[in-house]
């Protein structure tokens, strides 16, 4: 008897604690997080850009301007991806 209330009472904080986690999990990112996220989108977008740029650059033999091009079609890319990733996170 004292057996099956445990069993019962055990089953019932499994079922608490896991509700309760997955409650926090969905609404418990720090701004750190966000703000981590964010800049790294923005350097890896003009990163990316540049590096098109230069493999494009040597390729067709156009040394600074495609590598120029690129860096700021990846700066306006990376603004980009952070003004729709803070849109998101307010819509929240």
């Amino acid at each position: 008897m004292e057996e099956e209330d445990f069993k019962t009472r055990l089953k019932s904080a499994k079922i608490k604690a896991k509700s309760k986690y997955s409650e926090n999990k969905d609404t418990s990112t720090s701004g750190m997080g966000h703000a981590f996220k964010m800049s790294t989108e923005l350097v890896a977008a003009v990163a990316v850009g540049t590096i098109i740029g230069f493999i494009l650059d040597n390729w067709f033999g156009t040394k600074p301007w495609l590598i120029l091009i690129f860096f700021f079609v990846g700066v306006i890319a990376g603004i980009m991806n952070v003004i729709k990733s803070a849109r998101k996170m307010q819509k929240k």
